[in-house]
């Protein structure tokens, strides 16, 4: 049972309050903080220490996948830890980007490789997502109505965008969306700034206004203070504008528009970094490729969580893909086996604290507060639990084949002091996932 280290990521669009505060430090930070990465990926695997050395967890997988991550799990993903765990703190708005499905980035990633390597690819992995909010989170989550995108637009009484309004009231398929985005991201260079500017100044006043879609109008006008000249601003309102409440998870699936705008969360996703992006950015914009990944028939679901035996009281979060699963518990004091038994998984406690040990007492117990994480698969099968609040975790694959380490050990959470951090509304203590 390791402790991990996590990584944090400093992009430009962090905040300098949230993950300090969540981990228990000064703040503000030193400088933004972005995610909080709990992982094995090669871009920031977390750090652990094990018979007093200093390591990290890619390098702990990389060198006994089949005892670190079961047998099943190895093989199925190549010894490759098939998961990653952040905890987004998204104070201005990421790119509006797309991910591929796993056809999509082999065969790209190959021929990226074979051009010499440069390009948008960085491995040959899907990145699906799934995002519980922690705080109130507000997203860009796929494409909306053909019809309803074409009304947005057309509010704005922009002459300029006639001939993109134009496309989607053409068109008779979701392509039409795609074609609508293509309109926009290829417009000549010289036009992109005073189409911008048009379109903000309208969405100023429509965001003041009784109009049913004035939250998406206000979103466009606070992305300008960050992004002012983006053609994003426009794409923006071809996509659905929500603002989950905490608690409330998303699936993003591969060829899904979408933009992480403001808010706190935790996103569970395949371990991989591959990103098209399509505006709100300062890096490159691939608009072949982009188009080529994007599948506007997408949606993007509000994932319903289903009751199922653990600890206290436990939820899933599933999602139709093979990397991950997300399972939330609220800990009462009682005792249970840690769901799921068995495979690779992270633990993350996001507020409170909870104690973990094994039955059979082989392992020192580990005390997790919050913003602590674990990597808890080397006890195998099990963990009854004791604790006060919530927990939530993830799992995902098959039931892994047996290996050295795969002993029939039990995980228990033990009741212990909690610590209250009421900065976040929803209560959510700790989180677990890995190969189902």
């Amino acid at each position: 049972m390791d402790l991990l280290q996590p990584i944090i990521k400093p992009y430009a669009w962090g905040s300098r309050d949230a993950l300090a505060r969540l981990q228990g430090r000064d703040t503000p930070s030193a400088g933004p903080e972005a995610e909080l990465w709990m992982g094995a990926h090669p871009s920031g695997p977390s750090g652990l220490t094990r018979d007093g050395r200093a390591t990290t967890l890619l390098d702990a997988v990389a060198g006994d996948p089949d005892g670190e991550l079961g047998g099943a799990c190895a093989r199925r993903f190549g010894g490759r830890l098939p998961f990653l765990l952040k905890v987004l703190a998204a104070e201005q708005p990421l790119s509006i980007q797309v991910h591929p499905d796993r056809d999509q980035a082999r065969s790209a990633f190959a021929a990226q490789q074979a051009r010499g390597g440069h390009g948008p690819y960085a491995d040959d992995w899907p990145k699906p997502e799934l995002l519980y909010a922690l705080s109130r989170f507000e997203v860009l989550a796929g494409f909306r109505d053909r019809e309803e995108a074409a009304h947005l637009l057309e509010n704005l009484g922009v002459e300029d965008l006639r001939p993109v309004i134009g496309l989607l009231r053409a068109g008779t398929g979701e392509q039409a969306l795609s074609e609508a985005l293509r309109a926009l991201l290829e417009r000549a260079p010289d036009d992109r700034a005073p189409l911008a500017s048009a379109v903000v100044a309208s969405s100023r006043r429509l965001a003041r206004s009784a109009h049913p879609h004035a939250a998406a109008y206000a979103a466009v006008e606070r992305m300008s203070g960050h992004y002012p000249e983006d053609l994003g601003l426009v794409a923006s309102l071809l996509l659905d504008h929500r603002v989950l409440e905490p608690g409330t998870a998303l699936f993003m699936p591969a060829g899904g528009l979408h933009a992480y705008v403001h808010g706190v969360g935790l996103e569970l996703l395949a371990n991989s970094d591959n990103v098209l992006r399509a505006g709100l950015t300062t890096k490159e914009v691939n608009v072949p490729e982009l188009l080529r990944i994007t599948d506007p028939t997408v949606r993007v679901p509000v994932v319903v969580p289903r009751s199922v035996p653990g600890p206290g009281s436990t939820w899933l979060y599933d999602c139709p893909v093979a990397e991950f699963a997300l399972y939330r518990t609220e800990l009462d004091g009682s005792s249970g086996p840690l769901v799921p038994a068995s495979g690779p998984r992270i633990a993350f406690c996001a507020d409170g604290s909870t104690r973990l040990s094994t039955r059979t007492g082989g392992t020192e117990p580990l005390c997790l507060g919050p913003g602590a994480s674990c990597f808890p698969s080397r006890l195998g099968r099990g963990s009854p639990g004791r604790g006060r609040r919530n927990a939530v975790r993830g799992h995902r694959g098959p039931a892994p084949g047996r290996s050295r380490r795969d002993r029939p050990e039990f995980l228990h959470f033990s009741a212990m002091t909690t610590l209250s951090h009421h900065w976040f509304p929803h209560r959510v203590h700790i989180l677990l996932r890995g190969f189902r």
